[in-house]
Protein backbone atom coordinates (compact mmCIF):
# COMPACT_ATOMS: atom_id res chain seq x y z
CA UNK A 1 0.00 0.00 0.00
CA UNK A 2 1.30 3.41 -1.07
CA UNK A 3 1.35 6.57 1.49
CA UNK A 4 -1.58 8.57 0.69
CA UNK A 5 -1.45 10.59 3.77
CA UNK A 6 1.72 11.04 5.56
CA UNK A 7 3.94 12.98 4.63
CA UNK A 8 7.91 14.69 5.84
CA UNK A 9 6.51 15.35 8.98
CA UNK A 10 3.14 13.96 9.37
CA UNK A 11 0.03 14.99 7.75
CA UNK A 12 -0.39 18.80 7.04
CA UNK A 13 -2.76 20.83 4.95
CA UNK A 14 -4.76 23.96 4.91
CA UNK A 15 -7.86 23.83 7.94
CA UNK A 16 -11.34 22.65 6.82
CA UNK A 17 -9.65 21.04 3.45
CA UNK A 18 -9.42 17.26 3.15
CA UNK A 19 -7.62 15.83 5.40
CA UNK A 20 -7.53 18.35 7.52
CA UNK A 21 -10.86 18.12 8.89
CA UNK A 22 -12.78 17.26 11.72
CA UNK A 23 -14.49 14.43 10.34
CA UNK A 24 -11.25 13.24 9.07
CA UNK A 25 -8.90 13.83 12.49
CA UNK A 26 -12.22 11.97 14.19
CA UNK A 27 -11.32 8.64 11.94
CA UNK A 28 -7.88 9.02 12.08
CA UNK A 29 -8.04 8.73 15.88
CA UNK A 30 -10.05 6.04 15.81
CA UNK A 31 -7.44 4.45 13.56
CA UNK A 32 -4.48 5.03 14.74
CA UNK A 33 -5.55 3.96 18.22
CA UNK A 34 -6.74 0.58 16.41
CA UNK A 35 -2.74 0.03 15.86
CA UNK A 36 -1.73 1.53 18.51
CA UNK A 37 -3.64 -0.61 20.92
CA UNK A 38 -2.42 -3.95 18.65
CA UNK A 39 0.82 -2.83 19.53
CA UNK A 40 0.50 -2.43 22.71
CA UNK A 41 -1.07 -6.11 22.89
CA UNK A 42 -0.76 -7.67 26.65
CA UNK A 43 0.19 -4.76 27.97
CA UNK A 44 -2.99 -3.26 29.14
CA UNK A 45 -5.23 -1.33 28.59
CA UNK A 46 -3.62 1.30 25.27
CA UNK A 47 -3.20 5.02 26.55
CA UNK A 48 -2.50 7.67 24.10
CA UNK A 49 -0.99 11.87 24.80
CA UNK A 50 -2.24 14.51 22.97
CA UNK A 51 -0.71 18.14 22.99
CA UNK A 52 -1.30 20.69 20.56
CA UNK A 53 0.08 24.25 19.92
CA UNK A 54 -1.70 27.51 20.31
CA UNK A 55 -3.81 27.53 17.00
CA UNK A 56 -7.68 28.09 17.18
CA UNK A 57 -8.26 24.91 15.27
CA UNK A 58 -6.25 22.82 17.81
CA UNK A 59 -9.14 22.91 20.13
CA UNK A 60 -11.63 21.34 17.17
CA UNK A 61 -8.92 18.45 16.17
CA UNK A 62 -8.29 17.71 19.92
CA UNK A 63 -11.73 16.61 20.51
CA UNK A 64 -12.06 14.92 17.23
CA UNK A 65 -9.15 13.16 18.24
CA UNK A 66 -10.08 12.39 21.33
CA UNK A 67 -13.19 11.17 20.56
CA UNK A 68 -12.21 8.75 17.80
CA UNK A 69 -9.34 7.24 20.28
CA UNK A 70 -12.14 6.77 22.75
CA UNK A 71 -13.86 5.03 20.54
CA UNK A 72 -11.52 2.50 19.48
CA UNK A 73 -11.31 1.93 23.46
CA UNK A 74 -7.96 4.04 24.16
CA UNK A 75 -7.24 5.96 27.15
CA UNK A 76 -6.24 9.07 26.54
CA UNK A 77 -4.43 11.92 28.80
CA UNK A 78 -4.88 15.86 27.41
CA UNK A 79 -1.38 18.23 27.99
CA UNK A 80 -3.26 21.11 26.22
CA UNK A 81 -1.12 23.60 24.22
CA UNK A 82 2.99 22.12 24.73
CA UNK A 83 6.26 22.18 22.33
CA UNK A 84 6.23 18.98 20.29
CA UNK A 85 9.23 17.71 21.90
CA UNK A 86 7.51 18.08 25.57
CA UNK A 87 5.27 15.31 24.04
CA UNK A 88 7.83 13.07 22.96
CA UNK A 89 8.76 13.62 26.97
CA UNK A 90 5.72 13.17 28.28
CA UNK A 91 5.01 10.23 26.39
CA UNK A 92 7.94 8.74 27.56
CA UNK A 93 7.44 9.83 31.38
CA UNK A 94 3.38 8.59 31.31
CA UNK A 95 4.37 5.40 30.05
CA UNK A 96 2.00 6.23 27.00
CA UNK A 97 1.68 3.52 24.36
CA UNK A 98 2.17 6.80 21.63
CA UNK A 99 1.97 10.90 21.66
CA UNK A 100 0.10 13.07 19.14
CA UNK A 101 1.08 16.26 18.47
CA UNK A 102 -1.87 18.51 16.92
CA UNK A 103 0.13 21.41 14.98
CA UNK A 104 1.80 22.31 11.67
CA UNK A 105 4.81 24.02 13.09
CA UNK A 106 6.30 27.29 11.51
CA UNK A 107 2.91 27.45 8.92
CA UNK A 108 0.36 29.86 9.63
CA UNK A 109 -2.49 29.97 11.82
CA UNK A 110 -4.96 28.44 9.10
CA UNK A 111 -2.96 25.67 8.84
CA UNK A 112 -2.78 22.78 10.98
CA UNK A 113 -1.34 18.94 11.03
CA UNK A 114 -1.13 16.06 13.11
CA UNK A 115 2.34 14.30 14.26
CA UNK A 116 3.10 10.75 16.29
CA UNK A 117 5.31 9.66 18.58
CA UNK A 118 5.67 6.04 19.43
CA UNK A 119 6.00 4.88 22.97
CA UNK A 120 9.70 5.60 22.88
CA UNK A 121 9.01 9.01 22.01
CA UNK A 122 10.87 8.67 18.26
CA UNK A 123 8.31 9.84 15.60
CA UNK A 124 6.76 6.41 13.57
CA UNK A 125 8.40 4.24 11.16
CA UNK A 126 7.01 4.03 7.76
CA UNK A 127 5.10 0.79 8.84
CA UNK A 128 3.23 2.02 11.92
CA UNK A 129 2.23 4.78 9.49
CA UNK A 130 1.07 2.79 6.84
CA UNK A 131 -0.66 0.42 9.10
CA UNK A 132 -2.78 3.76 10.02
CA UNK A 133 -3.45 4.41 6.34
CA UNK A 134 -4.87 0.76 6.19
CA UNK A 135 -7.44 1.13 9.29
CA UNK A 136 -8.39 4.71 7.71
CA UNK A 137 -9.76 2.73 4.63
CA UNK A 138 -12.36 0.59 7.34
CA UNK A 139 -15.50 1.44 8.04
CA UNK A 140 -15.41 3.37 11.86
CA UNK A 141 -16.49 1.06 14.47
CA UNK A 142 -17.20 1.19 18.58
CA UNK A 143 -16.38 -0.86 20.83
CA UNK A 144 -18.52 -1.72 23.11
CA UNK A 145 -19.73 0.58 25.86
CA UNK A 146 -17.70 -1.28 28.29
CA UNK A 147 -14.41 -1.18 26.44
CA UNK A 148 -15.05 2.56 25.56
CA UNK A 149 -11.61 4.53 26.61
CA UNK A 150 -11.40 7.36 29.25
CA UNK A 151 -9.97 11.07 29.29
CA UNK A 152 -8.21 12.83 31.98
CA UNK A 153 -5.95 15.79 31.51
CA UNK A 154 -2.43 15.87 32.78
CA UNK A 155 -1.66 18.24 35.68
CA UNK A 156 1.58 20.42 35.55
CA UNK A 157 2.67 19.45 32.06
CA UNK A 158 4.15 22.52 31.44
CA UNK A 159 6.31 22.39 34.85
CA UNK A 160 7.20 18.95 34.28
CA UNK A 161 8.83 20.01 30.96
CA UNK A 162 10.54 22.98 32.54
CA UNK A 163 12.44 20.90 34.91
CA UNK A 164 13.19 18.51 32.40
CA UNK A 165 14.73 21.29 30.41
CA UNK A 166 16.69 22.67 32.95
CA UNK A 167 18.07 19.52 33.96
CA UNK A 168 20.13 18.63 30.44
CA UNK A 169 22.73 21.49 31.62
CA UNK A 170 24.93 20.44 34.21
CA UNK A 171 24.52 21.23 38.17
CA UNK A 172 25.20 24.81 38.96
CA UNK A 173 25.37 25.86 34.90
CA UNK A 174 24.17 29.45 35.52
CA UNK A 175 23.25 32.24 32.30
CA UNK A 176 23.93 35.17 34.62
CA UNK A 177 24.85 38.22 33.31
CA UNK A 178 23.47 37.11 30.00
CA UNK A 179 20.97 39.12 28.47
CA UNK A 180 18.82 37.34 25.94
CA UNK A 181 15.88 38.65 23.70
CA UNK A 182 13.66 35.08 23.05
CA UNK A 183 10.79 35.18 19.89
CA UNK A 184 8.16 32.14 21.06
CA UNK A 185 6.84 32.66 17.72
CA UNK A 186 3.28 32.86 19.58
CA UNK A 187 3.44 29.28 19.81
CA UNK A 188 3.64 26.91 22.20
CA UNK A 189 7.26 27.86 23.67
CA UNK A 190 5.20 31.01 25.36
CA UNK A 191 4.72 29.75 28.55
CA UNK A 192 8.09 27.53 28.85
CA UNK A 193 10.95 29.10 27.32
CA UNK A 194 11.00 32.53 29.47
CA UNK A 195 10.37 30.55 32.80
CA UNK A 196 13.58 27.75 31.51
CA UNK A 197 16.11 31.17 30.62
CA UNK A 198 15.11 32.96 33.75
CA UNK A 199 15.27 30.31 35.81
CA UNK A 200 18.64 29.81 34.95
CA UNK A 201 19.59 33.46 35.85
CA UNK A 202 19.26 35.22 32.32
CA UNK A 203 17.73 38.30 32.05
CA UNK A 204 15.19 37.61 29.02
CA UNK A 205 12.90 40.21 26.92
CA UNK A 206 10.39 38.47 25.22
CA UNK A 207 8.30 38.90 21.94
CA UNK A 208 6.28 36.93 20.44
CA UNK A 209 4.87 35.21 24.10
CA UNK A 210 0.92 36.18 23.45
CA UNK A 211 -0.87 33.97 21.45
CA UNK A 212 -4.51 34.54 20.73
CA UNK A 213 -5.18 31.50 18.15
CA UNK A 214 -4.62 33.41 14.78
CA UNK A 215 -1.05 35.41 15.50
CA UNK A 216 1.22 31.67 15.80
CA UNK A 217 4.39 32.66 13.69
CA UNK A 218 2.36 35.86 12.24
CA UNK A 219 5.93 37.85 11.91
CA UNK A 220 7.69 35.94 14.68
CA UNK A 221 9.48 33.15 16.00
CA UNK A 222 12.39 31.15 13.39
CA UNK A 223 10.62 31.69 10.16
CA UNK A 224 10.73 35.67 10.43
CA UNK A 225 13.57 36.77 11.75
CA UNK A 226 13.49 40.40 11.50
CA UNK A 227 11.35 40.97 14.72
CA UNK A 228 13.93 39.49 17.31
CA UNK A 229 17.38 40.85 15.20
CA UNK A 230 15.49 44.50 15.83
CA UNK A 231 15.01 43.98 19.29
CA UNK A 232 18.65 42.54 19.69
CA UNK A 233 19.98 45.47 17.87
CA UNK A 234 17.58 48.27 20.18
CA UNK A 235 18.19 46.53 23.37
CA UNK A 236 21.74 45.80 23.01
CA UNK A 237 21.35 42.17 24.46
CA UNK A 238 23.74 39.48 24.21
CA UNK A 239 22.04 36.87 21.52
CA UNK A 240 18.37 36.40 20.64
CA UNK A 241 16.74 32.83 20.47
CA UNK A 242 14.03 32.38 17.93
CA UNK A 243 11.71 29.29 18.15
CA UNK A 244 9.10 28.12 15.73
CA UNK A 245 4.82 27.75 15.91
CA UNK A 246 5.98 24.18 18.17
CA UNK A 247 9.22 24.62 19.51
CA UNK A 248 11.13 22.01 17.72
CA UNK A 249 13.06 24.37 15.86
CA UNK A 250 15.35 26.50 17.10
CA UNK A 251 17.49 30.02 15.55
CA UNK A 252 19.68 32.65 16.44
CA UNK A 253 21.02 36.17 16.08
CA UNK A 254 23.97 37.28 17.50
CA UNK A 255 24.48 40.78 19.36
CA UNK A 256 24.88 42.47 16.14
CA UNK A 257 21.20 41.22 15.18
CA UNK A 258 22.59 38.63 12.35
CA UNK A 259 21.33 35.32 12.00
CA UNK A 260 22.96 32.01 13.23
CA UNK A 261 20.86 29.45 10.95
CA UNK A 262 20.84 25.77 12.41
CA UNK A 263 24.01 24.72 10.21
CA UNK A 264 25.92 27.19 12.40
CA UNK A 265 24.09 25.88 15.70
CA UNK A 266 25.42 22.84 14.71
CA UNK A 267 28.80 23.57 14.43
CA UNK A 268 28.91 25.49 18.07
CA UNK A 269 27.37 22.32 19.92
CA UNK A 270 29.95 19.36 18.08
CA UNK A 271 33.32 21.83 18.48
CA UNK A 272 31.74 22.21 21.83
CA UNK A 273 31.25 18.79 22.12
CA UNK A 274 35.02 18.21 20.62
CA UNK A 275 36.55 20.29 23.06
CA UNK A 276 35.03 18.71 26.13
CA UNK A 277 35.57 15.03 25.04
CA UNK A 278 32.49 14.36 24.36
CA UNK A 279 32.13 14.41 20.60
CA UNK A 280 31.08 11.18 18.76
CA UNK A 281 32.75 10.68 15.19
CA UNK A 282 30.61 12.68 13.06
CA UNK A 283 27.85 14.21 12.86
CA UNK A 284 24.03 13.87 10.29
CA UNK A 285 22.44 16.90 8.52
CA UNK A 286 20.56 16.66 5.54
CA UNK A 287 20.78 17.08 1.70
CA UNK A 288 19.67 21.23 2.53
CA UNK A 289 22.61 21.24 4.75
CA UNK A 290 25.53 23.66 3.71
CA UNK A 291 28.30 22.51 2.28
CA UNK A 292 30.41 24.78 4.19
CA UNK A 293 29.23 22.58 7.46
CA UNK A 294 30.57 19.47 6.03
CA UNK A 295 33.84 21.47 5.09
CA UNK A 296 34.30 22.85 8.73
CA UNK A 297 33.48 19.83 10.28
CA UNK A 298 36.14 17.31 7.66
CA UNK A 299 38.42 20.03 8.88
CA UNK A 300 38.39 19.06 12.52
CA UNK A 301 38.09 15.49 11.99
CA UNK A 302 34.60 14.79 12.10
CA UNK A 303 32.89 12.47 9.34
CA UNK A 304 29.28 14.32 8.29
CA UNK A 305 26.85 12.89 6.44
CA UNK A 306 23.13 13.62 4.38
CA UNK A 307 20.14 12.21 5.16
CA UNK A 308 16.54 12.84 3.69
CA UNK A 309 15.02 16.24 4.38
CA UNK A 310 13.21 15.21 7.60
CA UNK A 311 13.85 14.73 11.55
CA UNK A 312 13.02 11.27 11.38
CA UNK A 313 15.64 10.52 8.57
CA UNK A 314 18.25 12.34 10.65
CA UNK A 315 17.59 10.21 13.63
CA UNK A 316 17.46 7.06 11.66
CA UNK A 317 21.05 8.05 10.19
CA UNK A 318 22.42 8.70 13.94
CA UNK A 319 21.13 5.44 14.98
CA UNK A 320 22.85 3.48 11.98
CA UNK A 321 25.98 5.34 12.32
CA UNK A 322 25.99 5.35 16.07
CA UNK A 323 26.07 9.08 16.53
CA UNK A 324 24.86 11.16 19.03
CA UNK A 325 24.20 14.76 16.92
CA UNK A 326 22.43 15.73 14.44
CA UNK A 327 20.32 18.34 12.56
CA UNK A 328 18.60 20.11 9.88
CA UNK A 329 19.33 24.05 8.79
CA UNK A 330 16.19 24.99 9.84
CA UNK A 331 17.23 24.86 13.52
CA UNK A 332 15.98 21.28 14.29
CA UNK A 333 18.51 20.04 15.81
CA UNK A 334 18.88 16.62 17.45
CA UNK A 335 21.01 15.48 20.69
CA UNK A 336 19.96 11.96 21.14
CA UNK A 337 22.09 11.49 23.92
CA UNK A 338 19.68 14.24 25.73
CA UNK A 339 16.26 13.35 24.40
CA UNK A 340 14.70 11.93 21.64
CA UNK A 341 13.75 14.36 18.92
CA UNK A 342 14.49 17.73 17.84
CA UNK A 343 13.99 20.02 20.25
CA UNK A 344 14.58 23.93 20.39
CA UNK A 345 14.96 24.68 23.84
CA UNK A 346 17.14 21.79 24.28
CA UNK A 347 19.57 22.76 21.28
CA UNK A 348 19.41 26.59 22.55
CA UNK A 349 20.51 24.99 26.27
CA UNK A 350 23.33 23.50 24.29
CA UNK A 351 24.44 26.35 22.53
CA UNK A 352 24.54 28.58 25.80
CA UNK A 353 26.76 25.80 27.35
CA UNK A 354 29.11 26.21 24.30
CA UNK A 355 28.97 30.11 25.03
CA UNK A 356 29.84 30.02 28.59
CA UNK A 357 32.25 27.81 28.07
CA UNK A 358 34.37 29.13 25.70
CA UNK A 359 33.59 32.92 27.43
CA UNK A 360 32.62 34.37 24.11
CA UNK A 361 29.93 35.63 21.69
CA UNK A 362 28.28 33.70 19.06
CA UNK A 363 30.12 35.71 16.47
CA UNK A 364 33.62 34.10 17.36
CA UNK A 365 31.43 31.09 18.31
CA UNK A 366 30.81 30.39 14.91
CA UNK A 367 34.18 31.89 13.14
CA UNK A 368 35.75 28.64 12.36
CA UNK A 369 32.44 27.63 9.58
CA UNK A 370 32.75 29.55 6.45
CA UNK A 371 28.73 29.01 4.95
CA UNK A 372 28.82 29.12 1.14
CA UNK A 373 26.24 31.08 -0.72
CA UNK A 374 22.93 29.12 -1.49
CA UNK A 375 19.37 30.06 -2.37
CA UNK A 376 16.36 28.49 -2.07
CA UNK A 377 13.31 29.34 -4.12
CA UNK A 378 9.74 27.44 -3.57
CA UNK A 379 7.92 26.94 -7.20
CA UNK A 380 4.40 26.32 -6.03
CA UNK A 381 2.66 22.81 -7.76
CA UNK A 382 -0.73 21.20 -7.94
CA UNK A 383 -0.54 18.14 -5.36
CA UNK A 384 2.88 15.53 -5.27
CA UNK A 385 5.02 15.79 -7.94
CA UNK A 386 7.52 12.83 -9.36
CA UNK A 387 10.17 14.68 -10.56
CA UNK A 388 11.44 12.21 -12.23
CA UNK A 389 8.78 11.88 -14.84
CA UNK A 390 9.91 15.22 -16.69
CA UNK A 391 13.09 15.18 -18.41
CA UNK A 392 13.56 18.71 -19.17
CA UNK A 393 13.86 19.15 -15.34
CA UNK A 394 16.83 16.44 -15.58
CA UNK A 395 18.32 18.57 -18.06
CA UNK A 396 18.12 21.73 -17.07
CA UNK A 397 19.92 20.71 -13.44
CA UNK A 398 22.89 18.84 -15.52
CA UNK A 399 22.88 22.21 -17.12
CA UNK A 400 23.49 24.38 -13.81
CA UNK A 401 25.60 21.41 -12.51
CA UNK A 402 27.55 21.42 -15.25
CA UNK A 403 28.13 25.39 -14.65
CA UNK A 404 29.17 24.81 -11.03
CA UNK A 405 31.64 22.15 -11.63
CA UNK A 406 33.07 20.71 -8.33
CA UNK A 407 32.24 24.20 -6.52
CA UNK A 408 28.59 24.06 -5.83
CA UNK A 409 25.75 21.72 -6.14
CA UNK A 410 21.95 21.36 -6.85
CA UNK A 411 19.23 19.99 -5.45
CA UNK A 412 15.56 20.02 -6.37
CA UNK A 413 13.09 18.00 -4.06
CA UNK A 414 8.80 17.97 -3.55
CA UNK A 415 7.96 19.25 -0.10
CA UNK A 416 6.58 16.54 2.28
CA UNK A 417 4.58 19.30 3.97
CA UNK A 418 3.29 21.93 1.04
CA UNK A 419 2.27 21.98 -2.30
CA UNK A 420 5.74 22.91 -3.56
CA UNK A 421 8.79 21.86 -4.93
CA UNK A 422 12.05 23.34 -3.70
CA UNK A 423 14.75 24.59 -5.82
CA UNK A 424 18.06 24.50 -4.28
CA UNK A 425 21.61 26.07 -6.14
CA UNK A 426 24.94 26.67 -3.80
CA UNK A 427 28.46 27.75 -4.83
CA UNK A 428 31.29 29.67 -4.39
CA UNK A 429 29.90 33.34 -5.51
CA UNK A 430 26.67 34.85 -4.59
CA UNK A 431 25.76 35.92 -7.66
CA UNK A 432 26.37 33.28 -9.63
CA UNK A 433 23.87 31.21 -7.15
CA UNK A 434 21.65 33.38 -7.56
CA UNK A 435 21.01 33.95 -10.82
CA UNK A 436 21.07 30.48 -11.56
CA UNK A 437 18.40 29.05 -8.84
CA UNK A 438 16.23 31.72 -10.16
CA UNK A 439 16.39 30.49 -13.52
CA UNK A 440 16.32 27.02 -12.53
CA UNK A 441 12.92 27.50 -10.50
CA UNK A 442 11.75 29.05 -13.75
CA UNK A 443 12.50 26.29 -15.58
CA UNK A 444 10.83 24.28 -13.40
CA UNK A 445 7.89 26.74 -13.07
CA UNK A 446 7.67 26.52 -16.76
CA UNK A 447 7.49 22.40 -17.04
CA UNK A 448 5.12 22.20 -14.03
CA UNK A 449 2.80 25.16 -14.94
Amino acid sequence: MTQRYFGTDGIRGTVGEFPITPDFMLKLGWASGRVFARLAEGAGRCSVIIGKDTRVSGYMFESALEAGLVAAGVNVKLLGPMPTPAVALMTRKQNADAGIVISASHNPFYDNGIKFFGADGSKLPDEVELAIEAELALDLVTVQSRDIGKVVRVEDAAGRYTEFCKSTVPEGFSLRGLRIALDCAHGATYHIAPSVLGELGAEVITIGAEPDGFNINKGVGSTDIDALSAVVREQGVDLGIAYDGDGDRVLMVDADGSLVDGDELLYIIAMHRLATGKSDAGVVGTQMSNLGLELALREQGLQFARAQVGDRHVKAMMEANGWLLGGESSGHIICSDVTTTGDGIVASLQVLMALQAAGGDLRALRAGINMLPQTMINVAVQGKVDLAAYPEIGSAVSAVEAQLGERGRVLLRPSGTEPKVRVMVEGEDEREVAGLCRGLADDVQQVLG
